[in-house]
């Protein structure tokens, strides 16, 4: 067996960002951009107004102060409106600064009489209230730089372009293979020495957190034949591969055999941890395989802190659990040599090691926040001692 941080360390070692591909701009949201992008447009396009007012020509009104209210201008107005000297001109947010303007008033430091425009605002100067072409971004310019990751506000910009698709890593196709003669289908009555499958529920769950949606999922006996099969099929279409069940020792433990069979390069089989010591990781050309226990703890558990950063290796998004550390409530005793997952409740303060810890066990990860990690080296964590925890998504 080999320790938690050798296997992490090798997860990491063998995982390539997927292949780059142009993507709807809606579609790159929260994906790693894979370019630089330069802006086909000046921003704003054309000098306009950023309030509802009266556009004018700032030296004439400084010589006469007084301007006479010709018209109007509103969003989305293509006239190429031209005023006069002495003119000012009705204008809401948006619109275009007619010629000869240069200056915008609010129409709250305004009164009109008349036909006449009145100005109360002694703050005001040239250009006060008028967006220049260009003031925020020149034509040619570089606008997002590569490598960053896109959100709203980045899809908004680029949106305001006029730029439809861009360069990004996709998230990663994922199959789901689900091995077991144990297992029976949610809907059907529950027969003798049968248990319905939970797991693909959790991994399914768990991957639409992370929004990864690409997601097949078979079901196979615990046949080496079936296996094989389905996971060589799996390789040629998906760039990860999720396996639950079988990786064990046992004489109906397939997957080790199958990935053999497949070509799967073994990288590591069997972690120094509890629960999942028989968490297996293996590759095959560009897909990543991981092999998980069928106990639902640990499949969850080694999702977690192994699948999740393999995510985040393949799409250079963030994805790995965050971590923190915290004084415990509650003391706990182990052997030296193993490293614990522990489900935990963290209230802000202090972590509070949950009952039933057990990898069979559903009920305590379903009341978990966190994950307390326990070092394999260490036999004893007593109350108040600082320990490390991973807050679960």
């Amino acid at each position: 067996m080999i320790s938690v941080k050798e296997a992490k360390k090798i997860i990491s070692n063998n995982i390539t960002l997927l292949s780059e591909k142009r993507l709807p701009l809606i579609e790159s949201n929260g994906k790693l951009l894979r370019e630089d992008i330069y802006s086909p447009i000046d921003l704003p396009p054309f000098n306009q107004s950023s309030v509802d007012g009266y556009a004018f020509c700032f030296d004439e009104w400084k010589k006469a102060n007084k301007l006479t209210i010709e018209g109007e201008v509103q969003a989305g107005n293509t006239s190429n409106t031209v005023i006069t000297n002495h003119t000012a001109v009705r204008i809401f947010t948006g619109a275009p600064i007619p010629f000869g303007t240069d200056t915008v008033v609010m129409q709250e430091k305004t009164t009109e009489e008349n036909g006449i425009l009145n100005i109360d605002d002694n703050t005001i100067q040239k250009g006060s209230n008028a967006r220049i072409k260009g003031a925020e971004l020149k034509k040619g310019s570089l606008a997002v730089r590569k490598d960053t990751l896109i959100n709203a506000a980045s899809i908004a910009f680029l949106a305001g372009m006029g730029i439809p698709e861009v360069l990004a890593i996709p998230n990663p196709a994922v199959s789901i293979i689900i091995t077991g003669n144990e297992l029976q289908q949610i809907g059907d009555d529950l027969t003798s020495g049968k248990i319905y499958d939970s797991n693909s529920f959790a991994l399914t769950a768990a991957l639409h957190k992370q929004k990864i949606f690409d997601i097949n999922i078979i079901y196979v006996k615990d046949n080496l034949d079936s296996i094989s099969e389905a996971l060589k099929k799996c390789i040629e279409q998906s760039d990860l591969i999720l396996l639950t069940g079988g990786v064990s020792v046992g004489e109906y433990d397939f997957v080790i055999r199958a990935s053999e069979n497949c070509g799967v390069k073994n990288l590591f089989h069997r972690i120094k941890q509890r629960p999942g010591k028989p968490l297996f990781f293996g590759k095959k050309d560009n897909s990543i395989i991981f092999g998980l226990p069928g106990n639902p703890a640990s499949v969850l558990t080694c999702f977690y802190e192994y699948v999740l950063p393999a995510l985040e290796k393949m799409t250079g998004q963030i994805h790995s659990l965050k971590k923190i550390n915290s004084p415990i409530m509650n003391e706990f005793k182990k052997a030296a040599g193993l490293t614990h997952f522990l489900k935990g409740w963290y209230d802000g303060k202090v972590v509070r090691i949950l009952e039933g810890q057990e990898s069979y066990k559903l009920s305590s990860f379903a009341q978990a926040n966190c994950l307390v990690i326990i070092d394999e080296d260490e036999t004893e964590s007593t109350e108040g001692d600082m320990v490390e925890l991973h807050l679960l998504p």
